[in-house]
Formats: C-alpha cells, structure tokens, sequence
C-alpha cells in the first residue's frame, strides 16, 4: 500500500520546525524531549540566584527561561513543561532557586505564575508574537503582569502583606532585571525566525 503524502500547517512556533516533516512517533518523542528540556532549561537558569537581604524572593535567570521556553514551544508544551517544573521540584529535584527544592512557601507564587505565563506566551506565539519584535515586545510584558499577579498575591497572603510592604520586596526590586529579560526575549525569536530559510518556515508534507 502506497503512502499518502499528508499536508501539514505551517508551524506555528519554533518548536514545530523539529522534526516536521517525520512520522507521529518521532514527532511526539519530540514533544516529550522539548517539554523535559524546557523544564531542565528553566532549572538550570534558577541556579543564577541572588538572595536579597529583605526579601524571601531571589533574582533568578528563571523568567527568561520561561519566556524563552514558553514562546518557543507553543502554550501545550510549555504548559506541561512549567507544570512538569513545578511538580519534580515540589517533590524534590533540586532545581528552584540556589538548587533548592519542595514547597518554596512565600515565593511559591512566582513558580505558579511561570505555568500560566510559559502557556500565555506559547498561545499568543502560535499567533504569530514570535514573529516580529512589535508582536513580541507586548507578549513578554504580558507573561511577566501574570508572574507578578501571582507572585505578589501569594506573597502578600503568606506573609500577611500590606500593599506597600508587598511592592517593595516582590515587585520594586527586580522590575529592572526583567525588562532586561523581556527585552532579551522579545528580541532573540524574531531573530531566529528572521534567519530561518523560508523553506523552513513552511511545514512539508509528512508520510503518515
């Protein structure tokens, strides 16, 4: 029996491009390689950690490997790979902060935002954010308004917070550092959908 050439959407975020053009199989032995390997990347930039004296909040590499991973993979894999962060890190893989691991009480918020900010950030890539700096630019500001909606809430309820108190040892100190990291982001996917073959940007027909 002879194969039927099946014809495929353009991808939809970078992440589509691996393996595009293969079987099923090999294309969900991608998606379980990219969902581990983001979840690994966000866990290696959480060891870049700096504690500061007056707050249970660390800077950390972490929110640019979410917006990094969560924009690259499509808003599936990224929800399953921030979810997959959080859960081995709860349970004891030392990959939060300062390779720290289980409940990471007051600053648990932020770790909850990254599930809802990676999976903000592939939705709105599969509608083409990725794609241009202007497009872009407004995504990574999203994703980080909902790491800080939920960062700040959490820690206003753990610590029993007043507005100004949460301000300043969940927000103030670490706006300057990720719009850096916004920045980063906004800019390094359009650069490689930019440098991409235009042949590649196009999805071929598989056999299936």
């Amino acid at each position: 029996m002879s194969s039927i050439a099946v014809a495929r959407p353009r991808p939809l975020v970078l992440g589509d491009l691996i393996a595009a053009s293969r079987g099923r199989s090999a294309r969900a032995i991608r998606d379980v390689l990219l969902v581990v390997g983001a979840a690994g990347f966000v866990g290696a930039l959480a060891q870049v950690s700096i504690h500061l004296s007056f707050t249970p909040v660390p800077i950390t590499g972490q929110t640019l490997g979410v917006l990094l991973a969560g924009t690259a993979l499509g808003w599936r894999r990224a929800a399953a790979a921030l979810a997959l962060y959080a859960i081995a890190g709860v349970a004891g893989l030392p990959w939060f902060a300062g390779g720290t691991a289980g409940y990471a009480s007051a600053s648990f918020g932020y770790i909850v935002g990254f599930f809802f900010a990676a999976t903000a950030c592939g939705y709105l890539a599969g509608r083409g954010a990725d794609r241009s700096v202007l497009k872009s630019v407004p995504a990574m500001v999203a994703a980080e308004v909902i790491i800080y909606a939920f960062g700040l809430t959490w820690l206003a309820l753990d610590l029993h917070l007043g507005a100004a108190a949460t301000l300043s040892e969940g927000l103030t100190p670490f706006l300057a550092g990720d719009a850096i990291k916004a920045a980063i982001a906004a800019g390094l996917l359009p650069l490689v959908w930019w440098k991409l073959p235009a042949r590649q940007q196009d999805s071929p027909p598989t056999q299936d």
